[in-house]
């Protein structure tokens, strides 16, 4: 079977599946004297056998009239994109967004776009980012031998695994400069290469991508991040020159490195990480895994110095870094759970270092439990990290650190049995602490509940007499209680 032909059973698999929602809407439309197409991503994603149910069509209709059509039919609808031509309905369990022919341009120093309705279906499609979403199905016969239309080759570039656009890249990307990362989101996405011509327009138009909004770029760099090709299309941002715009700490680590001062390759090392941390999910792509993945090592290029003999330090290259990263991902509108979720694994990644070898002391109890109290709800990333972290191609180093990393492992589940590390806490409680010392609520009883704290870190559990005791000789340094 031809790659040509796996795609349309494809599609006609998928289709089929949601013939009567989609067959009704176009009879609809059709009795009404309109056209109405399945459009974009959803003939793409049928054709690739993944079609969900997120629907896209296009019409000549305008939007008032595609909701008298619907009204009394869809089970609901929505106008929030009624200003872009959009109005949504569910049906079915099937959402479906229903666009009227149109064509967006930007003005040149403006972030928003301006939106004209067009007048066929092919105004429609030439403004569309990508020929393999500039392809459209006739509703409601879509088996009929002309309903599909494919106006710029996207059948042959989804068979051939190539990202070309409908027009002159240029065009497209004047029109809206986000589409060059979008370029670089499908190449992640599906594996894609992006065609020389389109390559090209993008280097020379990257500074372009700085009037659109931080919102909009985030939203494109997560699609990227969390796709199944990552690598693929983050060294499309980064040799085209639009990360230096958008994410200017990735081209950063390509550091030079001489003869005498030599060191890691810190870029391609980031991306290995990445690459290992991918492998180690367990339940589907994790966003805040994969952004500290790529921003761990962020602080290196202001930490590098050269060391006599050779030697090239980064000493507090991870503060550095936890610093630029909680930068970097606030100044693209992340909320607060992940930037401080990246921030931390950034800042801890590290503290394993030297754990186990020779030459280091024997890490205490007391330095496990602080290890796992210190990461919180991250622990289980950050196992994840520092395993992806070590990317040396010596087999003896690489197994030793697995090793080590081993028995940090079993010690910190043997101590969890035992302690419930989870939930440490001081071993006596603020209304006893307040009980015992005869004190109100306020700071000295919070300076008491650290104290006992340090004790249970350093100790474990000391139990209720001891504790009492403990606080009682802690009171009297404090000059809390008398003698």
């Amino acid at each position: 079977m031809s790659r040509l032909t796996e795609l349309q059973s494809n599609a006609v698999r998928e289709l089929v599946q949601r013939s009567p929602v989609l067959v009704e809407l176009g009879e609809r439309f059709a009795a009404a004297g309109h056209r109405v197409h399945l459009v974009g991503g959803s003939v793409r994603d049928a054709l690739l056998g993944r079609l969900g149910d997120d629907l896209d069509l296009t019409t000549d209709a305008h939007p008032e009239a595609v909701q008298a059509l619907v009204g009394g039919w869809a089970e609901a609808t929505w106008d929030a994109g009624i200003a872009f031509g959009t109005v949504g309905l569910q049906k079915n369990g099937v959402r479906i967004e229903v666009t009227t022919y149109r064509a967006e341009a930007y003005d040149r120093t403006s972030r928003k776009p301006t939106v004209a309705f067009g007048t066929t279906l092919a105004d429609d499609l030439v403004r569309r980012d990508f020929a393999l979403n500039a392809m459209a199905l006739a509703l409601p016969d879509w088996r009929a031998p002309d309903a599909f239309v494919d106006l710029f080759g996207g059948m042959q570039d989804l068979a051939d695994g190539v990202l070309r656009t409908p027009g002159r890249p240029e065009d497209s990307f004047d029109d809206d400069p986000l589409r060059m990362l979008r370029a670089a989101r499908f190449a992640s996405q599906l594996g894609f290469t992006v065609a020389p011509e389109v390559v090209a327009a993008m280097t020379d138009r990257a500074e372009r991508i700085t009037i659109v909004s931080a919102e909009r770029i985030r939203g494109e760099l997560e699609k990227l991040l969390l796709g199944a090709h990552p690598r693929k299309g983050l060294t499309q941002l980064v040799d085209t020159g639009l990360a230096e715009h958008v994410l200017p700490e990735l081209p950063a680590l390509r550091l030079e490195i001489d003869e005498h001062h030599q060191h890691k390759d810190v870029y391609e090392h980031t991306l290995q990480v990445l690459e290992r941390a991918v492998r180690l999910e367990e339940d589907g792509p994790d966003l805040v895994l994969r952004l500290a993945a790529l921003l761990h090592d962020v602080g290196k290029p202001r930490t590098r110095r050269h060391e006599p003999g050779g030697g090239v330090s980064f000493h507090h290259h991870e503060v550095v870094g936890a610093k630029l990263a909680r930068k970097r991902l606030s100044a693209l509108t992340y909320g607060k759970d992940v930037v401080e979720a990246v921030t931390l694994l950034t800042e801890l990644h590290l503290r394993f270092h030297g754990y186990g070898q020779p030459g280091t002391s024997e890490w205490t109890d007391s330095a496990v439990r602080r290890y796992v109290t210190d990461a919180g709800p991250q622990l289980e990333r950050l196992h994840k990290l520092v395993r992806s972290d070590c990317t040396t191609r010596n087999r003896r180093r690489a197994a030793a650190l697995s090793g080590a990393y081993d028995d940090l492992e079993h010690r910190i589940a043997v101590l969890r049995k035992q302690e419930e590390l989870d939930r440490i806490r001081p071993d006596l409680s603020g209304e006893q602490v307040m009980a015992l010392l005869g004190l109100p609520p306020g700071r000295p009883v919070g300076q008491a509940l650290k104290h006992l704290l340090a004790l249970r870190m350093e100790h474990g559990p000391l139990g209720e007499e001891r504790a009492t005791a403990e606080l009682r000789a802690w009171a009297r340094e404090q000059g809390l209680l008398e003698d």
